[in-house]
């Protein structure tokens, strides 16, 4: 808030005294000085929500907010922008295999995962992991047991 503005809000006797020089002028000045930076981050708040914008170490409550933090919070940030993002769509298809499809995707940054459910194994799924993909294993093992439902086994391939 401006030091005019805060001035107009006093009473008249007040804003009269508010003359140059003075320690209510002062006083005033401060004020002003202590709004500007709650004011500077109100005026772009939105930022915070947004997941290409949001400061770097926002983006793990960013996560927790959308439920994606059990996999995401070790990504690099790069990818954590990308999860939050798409974390509408994923959270749409979450229990199925072309959603844990796109989530392997979006984890590891390499397309071509593949689930196949084989037919003489029931509530079995085989996960085919891209070679471009093979050194995050980890993750994508990570990432399988949490998000595949609780009465099926994977294995990755």
């Amino acid at each position: 808030m401006r030091r005019a503005d805060i001035e107009r809000l006093l009473p008249a006797v007040y804003q009269h005294a508010a003359g140059p020089g003075g320690a209510l002028a002062a006083l005033l000045d401060v004020m002003e000085g202590l709004h500007a930076p709650v004011e500077a981050r109100l005026a772009v708040v939105e930022d915070l929500f947004a997941p290409y914008r949001a400061p770097e170490g926002l983006l793990p409550y960013l996560l927790g907010w959308l439920a994606m933090d059990h996999v995401g919070r070790s990504l690099p940030a790069g990818r954590q922008r990308d999860l939050a993002a798409r974390a509408g769509d994923l959270a749409r298809e979450r229990g199925t295999a072309a959603g844990l499809c796109a989530l392997l995707e979006t984890l590891t940054g390499v397309p071509g995962f593949a689930v196949e459910e084989p037919a003489d194994r029931p509530f079995h799924i085989v996960v085919r992991i891209p070679e471009a993909a093979r050194d995050q294993s980890y993750l994508v093992r990570l990432a399988v047991e949490a998000e595949k439902p609780a009465a099926v086994t994977a294995e990755l391939a």
